[in-house]
């Protein structure tokens, strides 16, 4: 979770006390990407080279 808050920092996220999913969608909504981490569309989302990609279900 440490890396999550430091790539949302060097985001200009603020983690605050967000979940690891709401802090990794709120990345992605900040670089301009679906926000499908862990939803039902990361499986379609064709962000193959997505961060995120090895934590996704």
């Amino acid at each position: 979770m440490a890396q999550v808050k430091d790539v949302a920092k060097d985001r200009g996220v603020k983690p605050g006390r967000m979940k690891k999913e709401d802090l990794i969608r709120a990345i992605q909504l900040q670089e301009g990407n679906p926000q499908c981490f862990n939803t039902n569309f990361s499986a379609e989302c064709g962000q193959e080279d997505c961060l995120w990609r090895g934590d996704c279900k």
